[in-house]
């Protein structure tokens, strides 16, 4: 249900791009032209690639009215996401209609010759931008307000801070479809310059929600595994982050570094094949219930496997309880044979391991668990790694949230006291398995 001030509100902006629409259009008014835009503009909001330099053409070609027109298909075919969908449609193609309107109204103050000069265009097709982007902006910061009741910095900020740069460049395009349109090559080169553009924003959506894909597929895996073993709430993220800040510390390229984030992320998705009541004991483990917790990160190893974009992560996570010297699990493996990327994370697990509050371990400062870290390189941890870490807590901080906190209501006082002098006592800082 819609609040009651943007029940008022969408209605008068429909009505004005109403208004528009009927009283804008004058005798001699290129149609074909504002057909073959409007068809355009349809076409790529359809397909998820909408085309803003169309609609700037539309203001560099046609009065006011008829680029008005050029929004509205567009507009009400447009996807949508959230109800009421029919209101969305509607909103979104008035608010497109008057902004495109505002646009080809401040163009026509400069004149209405043809456009075929530059750089003298430069200028009404600059303005013809501005006014589209603040008329716009003006429009969805209205709605923002009354309909989803933003605070008004934050939805003026939003409505028109990001996409003034995108604008930007859209408008510089519409001026060039504009030029080609009235030049001697016509429409046909007109709409093959903005074919690339079109593409380039179709890839582009595809990445996106391919990327969305992505995180949401890592979002449920956390999530399951953080319902099944409630004491790692938040560690997973954490864990990523800090992978992430050695990654960046030690150099490596922005691709390496978000897989490296995503194997922080997911390096204990195994415990999905350990029993829960494994997973949420209290007290000290047995060693046939530690030797069935250090089959996880094989099958974390194999969870993973046929999952394309996760192929980077798999390594670290099979291997990221090992130590270099020799003592770690689940193969034993040494030194420079431990991949470089279980190095990193091992570094990055720990340090979150000991600066989280668990029940079966006392939380440690930051300062201690780094030198805790320093302490124990060489030995269980890659030098370089824990260096990498020491060096970028020191200069970005470090906020580690409390996790788990509040005792399952069965476990007894006496046994979680008993947990964590028993992890206090241990002599390495490897986290529980």
């Amino acid at each position: 249900m819609l609040p009651a001030a943007a029940r008022v509100y969408i209605p008068v902006v429909v009505v004005s791009a109403c208004g528009a629409l009927v009283t804008g259009p004058h005798e001699g008014t290129p149609w074909a032209t504002a057909a073959v835009l409007a068809a355009l503009y349809a076409a790529g909001e359809r397909t998820g690639a909408a085309l803003p330099p169309v609609l700037f053409a539309a203001a560099l070609l046609l009065p006011p009215g008829a680029a008005a027109l050029v929004a509205v298909p567009g507009g009400l075919l447009a996807p949508v996401r959230g109800e009421p969908r029919t209101v969305r449609r509607v909103w979104h193609a008035a608010q497109l209609a008057l902004a495109t309107a505002a646009a080809a109204q401040v163009r026509t103050a400069f004149g209405d010759g043809p456009f075929t000069r530059l750089p003298g265009l430069l200028v009404p097709a600059l303005a013809a931008v501005l006014a589209f982007c603040l008329f716009s902006a003006a429009l969805t910061a209205g709605v923002l307000i009354t309909a989803e009741r933003t605070a008004p910095p934050a939805a003026w900020r939003e409505a028109l801070l990001e996409p003034l740069a995108p604008h930007l460049t859209y408008g510089l395009v519409g001026l060039m479809a504009a030029v080609l349109w009235q030049g001697p090559y016509g429409a046909v080169a007109a709409v093959l310059a903005l074919l690339p553009t079109h593409i380039a924003r179709w890839v582009v959506g595809q990445a996106r929600r391919e990327r969305a894909a992505h995180q949401a597929t890592v979002r449920a895996l956390v999530q399951a595994v953080e319902i099944k073993d409630r004491y790692t709430r938040g560690h997973s993220e954490r864990v990523g982050r800090a992978s992430a800040l050695i990654a960046r510390e030690i150099g490596l390229p922005p691709e390496r570094v978000e897989a490296l984030r995503l194997a922080g992320i997911l390096h204990d998705i195994g415990k999905l094949g350990v029993p829960t009541r494994v997973l949420r004991k209290d007290s000290p483990l047995t060693p046939e219930e530690r030797r069935i917790i250090e089959l996880h990160p094989g099958y974390g190893h194999e969870m993973v496997r046929g999952i394309a974009f996760l192929d980077d992560a798999r390594t670290a996570i099979l291997h990221h309880h090992e130590r270099l010297d020799g003592s770690g699990y689940p193969y034993g493996l040494a030194g420079e044979a431990i991949p470089s990327s279980a190095r990193l994370v091992a570094v990055a697990d720990a340090f979150d391991a000991m600066t989280s509050t668990r029940a079966y371990q006392a939380t440690r400062g930051v300062d201690d668990a780094l030198g805790e870290l320093r302490r124990c390189a060489g030995s269980h941890f890659d030098p370089l790694m824990v260096q990498a870490l020491i060096r970028a807590v020191r200069r970005e901080g470090w906020n580690p949230a409390v996790t788990a906190d509040e005792p399952e209501p069965f476990a007894p006082a006496q046994a979680r006291r008993h947990a964590r002098r028993e992890a206090a006592a241990r002599p390495t800082p490897e986290p529980r398995p």
